[in-house]
Parts: structure tokens; sequence; C-alpha cells
């Protein structure tokens, strides 16, 4: 990806005219373009150290040019961009470097121990709370352990419905490798073109068809880990009494217990049959009240999102090609997929009817659907007017939900003031609560990194004091940090830095990430 902007700058697009209309009125427009010339720091490295990596790895694994180490800077938050967008890519790694195998692996952690450098697991580069921004300090120089090379599908088992994949195999080319034998794995994140089956166990990611399929860990049923101490297998079975679930240690500990270096996971066959439509309920609450009841009910489709009405009012002038400019209130997305959905479709619209849902047709939902991976492409376009964007995420029970979405709320508009846009959806939901997703633009400041770390800081103390998660699916990473110590209190600060001093007592994998 472009060391400034998300993705592929070929997919990049100009804002349309409804959507800057519909900006300009809300919150106005600047141009703000990126600086040109980026240049990173010299590595840091002695050709000493770095020869005696070359030795253990091969020559070609190891890479130190200007380019590589730009691509590998930080990840895709919009600190993150903004700081790369004012020229500033200071936290370049003073290499990178390419493992081909789990041996690779081991023995670069053992050569980051031996000569003290921080070693920062590297998949698809998408994160967005600092989770690839390590601390260099007491540390003779940093990493990034690209895992690229390994990114193999490794075995199949279609008697038990199981896979093994190699960490840097990225989603596309997970679901493509999969349908050769008639499988998928059916986790679809935002970011799924680009992010990694490694980060996906690594950050605990949630997918867009988490409804129908489950998040990513409960897809996962065996891990390997590479640590500083040795070599971790887990998943000898599909499931078992044997003493705490260590996956669940692995899954979400952000490269700073090991690196993962294969993921065994859950699949299921290819859908003969996906539909994807749109419905329509007079408030957010309503529709998400309609949510709760088919969690609860065991109704649930595969795909289910509801827009607020802010949301909902952008998502359409995005859509101005689309008939039906009656459509009001807040839009749902429903997605059934199997075999056969006629009868599962069926039932979910009979009870979204009873409680006042409208249908509005396939053509939103398989809009939707074309067009669901584009959303940061936006970002970067309004970046570019002046316009301050970011998402931030969060999870809590039903009975809290309407606290949660007013206290985050009122948090970012405070903080952001006058011609804040704040944008919310559910697309996360369980039998006993859901996720909220918000999105937010606002006129950028002349301290555009200060104005959002103050806002973001405002929502999550509103986060945690109204009881809910600090994060849903995007991580702690070092943005979180601060918040997840209050979250799980002294004793869970205990556990996790008793974890990481027993399997890394070196501190080299990823300093300063996820442990308070």
């Amino acid at each position: 990806m472009h060391p400034q902007r998300w993705g592929a700058p070929s997919e990049a697009s100009a804002l349309s005219d409804s959507v800057r209309g519909l900006v300009d009125a809300f919150v106005g427009t600047r141009d703000t373009p990126a600086v040109t010339e980026v240049s990173v720091p010299a590595s840091g490295l002695s050709d000493d150290v770095l020869g005696s990596l070359k030795t253990a790895i091969g020559d070609d694994a190891v890479l130190v040019d200007d380019e590589s180490r730009r691509l590998r800077t930080r990840g895709k938050s919009t600190p993150d961009l903004l700081r790369a967008r004012s020229g500033d890519l200071a936290d370049a790694p003073d290499a990178v470097v390419r493992p081909s195998s789990h041996a690779d692996v081991e023995a670069v952690l053992a050569w980051a121990v031996e000569h003290r450098v921080a070693v920062v697991p590297f998949g698809g580069g998408t994160s967005v709370t600092g989770g690839l921004a390590a601390r260099r300090d007491g540390f003779a120089g940093l990493i990034s352990l690209d895992l690229v090379r390994l990114d193999q599908l490794v075995s199949v088992d279609p008697v038990s419905m199981t896979a093994v994949l190699q960490p840097g195999m990225r989603g596309p080319a997970a679901e493509k490798a999969l349908a050769e034998h008639g499988m998928t794995l059916g986790h679809f994140p935002q970011s799924f073109e680009y992010a990694s089956i490694g980060g996906f166990a690594a950050t605990r990611s949630s997918g867009q068809s988490s409804a129908g399929f489950g998040r990513f860990d409960d897809m996962v049923v065996g891990l390997r880990m590479a640590t500083p101490i040795g070599e971790l297998v887990l998943g000898s079975s599909p499931a078992n009494a044997a003493g705490p679930d260590l996956r669940e240690v692995v899954m979400g500990s952000e490269g700073t217990l090991g690196v993962i270096t294969e993921v065994t996971v859950r699949v299921r066959a290819v859908a003969a049959e996906k539909v994807y439509e749109a419905w329509s309920f007079a408030t957010f609450a309503e529709g998400a009240e309609a949510m709760r009841k088919l969690a609860q009910s065991g109704l649930l489709p595969t795909v289910i999102r509801i827009s607020d009405e802010a949301e909902t009012m952008v998502n359409l002038a995005s859509q101005s090609d689309i008939g039906g400019d009656g459509v009001s209130g807040c839009v749902m997305i429903v997605g059934h997929e199997g075999a056969s959905v006629a009868a599962s479709r069926a039932e979910v619209s009979a009870v979204l009817e009873s409680l006042g849902g409208t249908n509005l047709g396939e053509e939103r939902g398989q809009a939707w659907a074309e067009g669901r991976f584009h959303a940061p492409y936006l970002r970067d376009s309004l970046l570019d007017v002046g316009v301050l964007v970011e998402t931030l995420e969060t999870a809590t029970f039903w009975s809290s939900r309407e606290k949660v979405y007013q206290a985050v709320k009122q948090a970012l508009e405070t903080s952001l003031g006058e011609g804040t846009l704040v944008l919310c959806h559910i697309s996360h939901v369980y039998e006993t609560g859901c996720s909220l997703y918000f999105t937010v633009a606002a006129k950028q400041a002349d301290a555009p990194l200060e104005q959002w770390l103050a806002a973001k800081a405002a929502a999550s103390d509103a986060m945690v004091e109204s009881g809910a998660t600090i994060t849903h699916h995007h991580a702690v990473g070092t943005d979180h940090k601060p918040w997840l110590a209050r979250e799980i209190g002294p004793v869970g600060v205990a556990m996790l830095r008793g974890l990481k001093g027993a399997v890394d007592p070196d501190g080299v994998l990823n300093p300063g990430v996820l442990i308070p």
C-alpha cells in the first residue's frame, strides 16, 4: 500500500459531487495535499549486525533500501497517515526482514535477543490503533518482520472441515486457495483486501459476515507460534478442558508474545446462493431493537448491519445513482448466504416486517456488497480537502446500547466542535449485545494530529465510563493501551505483564504495544 494512503493508488477516486456537497454543507473543505517527498532516516544497524542476520536466514531476506523501509512504516490509522502526509516517517524500521519458514522466524528472534533489536511482526499493515509503532528506546535497532513469504495454504482436512494457513496470506489469496477445494473462510472485514491471516488472529478481527460465520477467533481451532523461548503449538482437538484456553492468549496478543506461523481454521462450503437486500426503519433505535430480536431468537442472517440517521444520509448521497429518493430513516443491510436461502430469508423478513421494517429491495444491498471494501479510500479523499476523518468502535450489552451511543457521540461533538459529523452503525450482534462503529468527520485544525488525539481520548473515556469495551475488533496497539488498563484492572495488567515476561524476557517483541 502507499505509505501515505490506503490501498492501491489506482483504486483511489475523487469525491463525488453529491458527497462533496454534503461535506461542504456540514463541515467545509479546503485543499490539504500531502507532502510529496518523504524520506526515511538512515538504518541504524551496523553492517556486522546485519551480516549476522543474513548469515542466519539469507541475504535476500534482509532489505535495507529506503523504499522497503518506507512501505513498512506504521499502519493505517488517521494519526499514522497524518504523520506520513506531513513527511514524518521517523518510525521507519532499520531493516525489513522476510522469513520463509517457521525456522527462519525462530532464527530471527534468536538474533534479535542476542543483539537487542526490537521486532515488529508485519502482516498486511492495516493496523488502525498504532500496533506497528513499537517503542525504540532501550534497543540497538528495530526491524519489521514481514511475513509476506509465509503465504501458503498448508493443508486441508475435508472431513473435519479445517484448513491450515500461513500468516502472510492476504484475505483474497486465502479465499482463492480455499475456493479451489470448494471451501470458504467467510471472514470479510473492511480491510479484507490487504489484511493477513496472521493479523486476523493477532488482533481478534471480526468480519462483515460475523452474524453468520462468527468472529475470526471463533474460526481458529489451532495455532503455531514462534517465541524467544521456543515453539508453541495449540489445537489438538476441537474443544478441551485442559486448563485455560491458550489459543485465546495468542489471539489478540498483537505480536507481543510471539510470531504466529500457522493458523488452523474452521472452514465452510462455498455458498451456492448469496442475496443482499436493504431495509429501512424509522429510527436507529427501532432498527437496533429488530437486530436484538433476531439475535435472541436464533434467526440471524449471514450479514446484518444498520446505519444511524447521519450515516444513512451520507450513504444515500454516495448512492445517488440508485433510485428510490423517498428512502428515509435508517437503512439496514441484510445478507443471506448458503446452499438455499429462501427459507431463512423468509423467516428473517417476517420478523423485520413485524417490527416496522420496510423492504427496499436488492439494489442497495448489492451496491453495498460490491463497494464494501472501498470506504477507506474515501478517507484519503477527505483528508485531501481538509476534512479530518477517523473511525473508532466499541461494544456493549443491549441494555446499555443507547447510553453508550449517546455518550461517545456527545464526547466527539464536544471535543471537535461545531460542524462535526458523527456517523454510526451496528454491524456485529450477539444475543447479549452489539458493537457500535463510529465514523467522525470534522474540519481539520492547524494541528490535526493533536486535534484528533484529544477527540479520541474524550471518546475513549466515554466508552470506559459507560461500561463499554475500548475495542470490539480494532485491537489495542499503542492508542488504546491507557484505557485497556482501566478496563481490565490491576490484576489483569499483572497477568499480561507476567505472560510477557515469561515468553519474551528480553522484551524484543513489539515493545510498547498492548501491554500496559
